[in-house]
């Protein structure tokens, strides 16, 4: 019976055919897809490898004395290049090798969470005490404010281009209100809270002087740990101002002259002149070549399976 219907179809030979033929490039695809997913996993096997002992050599490679660098680049807070836990582990690695003659902070931040800076303040403060022969030095490049200079405070010196920025040594909160703009829009703003304070300077609330006392408060006692910090670390090398720990910011020279800072010096400066270790080893935490083509091959991979939306697919 099915064969009398096929025969009375004239076209079900050329159907046949075509569904073979989608088949068959379908089967050629998924190989073609799976054969690539193997070759970048072989791939990203070997370069594992190689990248494995390419940075264990790199992080070794001085066998002679030398200076440690740890670089603080960036807004400090916790989850970016210059968190606590990254500063911290290149510190810990700088200061555990016995090559070490001192160790260079080279510093370029606009600041960022106190939290974070002061987990790293301490962090220096406790390994200098654990290896009183290894000095720590600071060395600034376009900017150290703020939380950035927290962290300078612990070193031993710290050294600046005379056109760097410096200082900054406050605390800050800002938000937006929007209290008018919503009155003139006719919009009504809701919220319940279980807690009188729970809706702390809500941007669309009217500000209450009770609140406003105590953010003030709040910022003032961190005001005062910081100045705390800086005058631990600095001490008798710092001038009295009335402006030094009010939040301005210095050129390089200037700063010199107010005793935050001790004289001009790039990182190849401090490291031949100032530790007398010329050759440089870098301890920063920093992705290594594997990291970044482990990523580079998760993309891959994804494609190669069909799995991205530029992938081609039948319908």
């Amino acid at each position: 019976m099915a064969d009398t219907d096929r025969k009375g179809d004239p076209n079900w030979e050329r159907g046949l055919i075509e569904k073979l033929a989608l088949d068959a490039l379908k089967e050629q695809r998924r190989a073609r897809r799976w054969g690539i997913f193997f070759k970048l996993l072989a791939f990203a096997y070997v370069t594992f490898l190689i990248g494995t002992f390419y940075d264990w050599g790199r992080r070794d490679r001085s066998t002679e004395k030398h200076t440690a660098l740890v670089e603080v680049a960036g807004v400090i807070d916790a989850k970016g290049n210059a968190s606590a836990d990254n500063v911290t582990a290149a510190l810990q690695g700088a200061f555990k090798d016995k090559k070490t003659q001192g160790v260079v902070l080279r510093i370029n931040s606009p600041g960022g969470s106190p939290v974070q800076a002061g987990i790293i303040y301490d962090e220096i403060r406790r390994l200098r005490g654990l290896h009183p022969d290894t000095p720590v030095y600071a060395v600034v490049e376009d900017i150290c404010a703020s939380g950035g200079y927290y962290i300078a405070s612990a070193a031993d010196k710290i050294y600046v281009d005379k056109a760097s920025l410096v200082g900054s040594i406050g605390v800050l909160m800002d938000n937006f209100g929007f209290v008018d703009a919503m009155h003139k829009l006719g919009v009504e703003r809701r919220v319940f809270t279980a807690g009188d304070n729970k809706a702390f300077l809500d941007p669309f609330s009217p500000l209450e002087a009770r609140q406003v006392d105590y953010a003030k408060a709040l910022l003032g006692e961190i005001h005062t740990q910081f100045i705390d910090v800086v005058r631990k670390g600095r001490g008798a090398r710092l001038k009295d101002s009335p402006e030094l720990f009010s939040g301005l910011i210095w050129t390089g020279s200037k700063s010199i002259e107010l005793g935050l800072t001790d004289g001009l010096g790039s990182l190849e400066y401090v490291a031949r002149e100032v530790v007398k270790a010329e050759s440089i080893v870098d301890f920063t935490q920093k992705e290594n070549v594997a990291e970044r083509l482990a990523k580079r091959f998760g993309a891959g991979a994804a494609a190669a399976l069909g799995l991205t939306a530029e992938s081609p697919r039948l319908r």
